[in-house]
């Protein structure tokens, strides 16, 4: 144990080191033109340097083209589709007033967002002991690869990025970096094949989407997934979920200000826990294990408490007995798990969400993360709790939940 690691909480409680299971990666340049057979990388993910064009922001998505003049900086190019990488996805190290959707450079950002090594130095600078990472470019889930054209091109680039994620972002980390992978989200046969394929590898997480018919996607309800939560379920892969993953976002008006739908974006998470509780996947399903990323937990014991009472009061007319016989809070305590790094109301409800449902979070490099201040954003948060709660929220929880080989 490090001099750093033994700090003590404002309460005297010894703040353990952080398992993060909310980070991001930004894919390295050549992830998909190294690995796609050579018919394709023309055609495939790659980038080029290309003029900075207008940014636009489409209810989450971006829409944007290269432009004519100007300073060069980094495209990603894959069939019709084209996205600069921005410095708010890129933002460690940068104050808030300088974070924006103008277009970088790799050289303009710091190296722990796309280099292993580099990473593993920063997580050492934000008491972090291991790192849960979702994609950037593909989007949370990978449903970039859903959106394109040529389905034998986009199950390549799927297989292409958990060979990147397993072998060189997690490869030689010791374990500090943890694998998560995405799946074919247009054939669930496909995608429960791929969850197999890297179990056997030791991935033990895969991102999903919040909210798939959001998509177009079919329901949880429909039935078309049980391969993939049924491969999940026996492999212990935990599915999940980031914010934005439906990539839609709630907003009361179209020309609502960005804030109205960042403050609101939460609602996707509430939204999809609560369509989880009903649909009977968790009762058919009880090893299968869910995780919210970066939704915080506040809202949660409403939620709970609104879906009991709609189970027992509207029982009559609105089928909430039809596909679960427990009441909803009781499948959300045995298999789903929340995220937070800021959410004091989630701890002053704490008993309510539940010490063994939720997880820690650092969100490295986005601009809303606590890099390089985690240990004393965590301390303010639950370090006054007793040393069992904090060492779960901490790290525990996590480690249970991912099966990870820390104390």
């Amino acid at each position: 144990m490090t001099a750093e690691s033994s700090a003590e909480s404002p309460a005297g409680t010894e703040m353990p080191r952080i398992i993060s299971v909310d980070d991001h990666v930004v894919e390295p340049p050549e992830l998909w033109s190294s690995r796609l057979p050579a018919k394709y990388r023309d055609v495939g993910p790659r980038i080029e340097y290309l003029p900075q064009g207008e940014v636009v922001l489409d209810g989450g998505t971006y829409r944007e083209r290269p432009g004519t003049e100007g300073r060069n900086v980094a495209w990603w190019l894959y069939e019709d589709h084209t996205y600069s990488i921005k410095r708010l996805i890129a933002a460690a190290g940068y104050p808030y007033d300088e974070v924006s959707v103008e277009g970088i450079t790799y050289d303009e950002m710091r190296p722990g967002c796309w280099q292993p090594k580099a990473r593993v130095a920063d997580m050492e600078m934000n008491h972090t002991d291991a790192s849960l990472c979702f994609p950037n470019y593909p989007r949370f889930c990978g449903q970039l690869f859903n959106e394109r054209q040529d389905k034998e091109l986009s199950l390549l680039c799927v297989k292409a990025y958990n060979d990147w994620m397993v072998e060189e972002w997690c490869g030689d980390s010791g374990g500090r970096l943890i694998p998560l992978c995405l799946v074919p989200l247009w054939d669930a046969d496909l995608a429960a094949a791929e969850i197999r394929r890297n179990a056997e590898r030791g991935v033990r997480a895969v991102a999903f989407s919040e909210l798939p018919t959001w998509l177009g996607l079919p329901s949880i309800h429909s039935g078309y997934w049980d391969p993939f939560f049924a491969a999940c379920a026996e492999t212990g892969t935990v599915v999940c979920m980031h914010i934005g993953s439906g990539t839609r976002t709630v907003s009361p008006a179209d020309d609502a200000p960005d804030a109205v739908t960042a403050s609101l974006i939460f609602c996707n998470s509430a939204a999809s826990l609560v369509d989880f509780l009903y649909s009977g996947v968790l009762h058919r399903y009880p090893d299968l294990k869910l995780m919210y990323a970066e939704a915080q937990i506040g809202w949660i014991p409403y939620a709970l408490e609104r879906a009991d009472d709609v189970w027992v009061t509207h029982a009559g007319w609105s089928g909430a007995k039809n596909n679960i016989p427990e009441p909803p809070s009781f499948y959300y305590y045995r298999q789903v798990y929340g995220c937070f790094f800021k959410d004091s109301v989630g701890m002053d409800l704490l008993d309510r969400v539940g010490i063994d449902n939720i997880t820690f979070e650092t969100d490295y490099p986005h601009t809303d993360g606590t890099w390089p201040n985690t240990k004393e954003v965590a301390a303010r948060l639950f370090g006054h709790l007793d040393a069992e709660s904090v060492y779960k929220i901490a790290r525990g929880n996590a480690i249970k939940l991912l099966g990870l080989d820390f104390d």
